[in-house]
């Protein structure tokens, strides 16, 4: 049976507040419901995200801003960090840990810049809400072996599916600077590489 995460459940203090910053922030509003006096219910989507998050009245007894550890992922984390800025979050600066597996509790291990090999997972950035709910962004370029179900290839949104594009073309100048010749069979060889980079399989040669 599948189980797919749906929503997080984010306490705030402000409603109108919380629900200014996130819609702020590009998010899709999807939902705001006051069906009942002093019970409100707003849902909100990050760009690209297959789950939601909700807050509002009366729907978490969780003290405002006690939600931390909260990820999003990206395929750009200094792009991420300049959209960010852009839109008001005042993320914290690019980093990554020194052990280059994940990141460490609170601040140790901290070294500042995105991954020296800009290796997928390695690179990360934070971000608070107004009540202080913490936020990390971190950049995942390929998946690991098995993450993903390799018959199942899917773009959440444009953007997404034109960066994948964008690393496709990149590579295929890459192939045929390898080769020697012009590939003409290119489309075949984007459609393998970008389901092989999705999944986390063995790209085309």
């Amino acid at each position: 049976m599948d189980m797919k995460l749906e929503l997080v459940v984010v306490p705030v203090a402000d409603v109108d507040r919380a629900k200014d910053f996130y819609t702020g922030l590009g998010w899709r509003l999807d939902a705001d419901f006051a069906p009942e006096e002093n019970f409100r219910v707003v849902q909100v989507t990050p760009p690209g995200s297959p789950a939601s998050v909700i807050f509002g009245s009366a729907v978490t007894d969780r003290p405002p801003g006690s939600a931390q550890g909260l990820y999003l992922v990206v395929d750009d984390i200094e792009a991420a960090h300049e959209e960010l800025t852009r839109r008001g979050a005042d993320p914290g600066e690019v980093f990554h840990d020194a052990g280059g597996v994940f990141h460490h509790a609170g601040t140790e291990a901290r070294v500042p810049g995105p991954d020296p090999k800009r290796g997928s997972y390695g690179s990360y950035l934070t971000f608070s809400d107004p009540d202080g709910n913490g936020w990390f962004l971190q950049e995942v370029t390929t998946r690991l072996p098995g993450r993903l179900d390799p018959a199942v290839t899917s773009f959440s949104s444009a953007d997404d599916l034109a960066s994948a594009l964008r690393r496709a073309a990149a590579a295929h100048e890459e192939h045929e600077s390898r080769t020697g010749t012009k590939d003409s069979d290119w489309p075949d060889w984007y459609a393998r590489y970008m389901v092989s980079r999705q999944a986390g399989t063995e790209p085309p040669a």
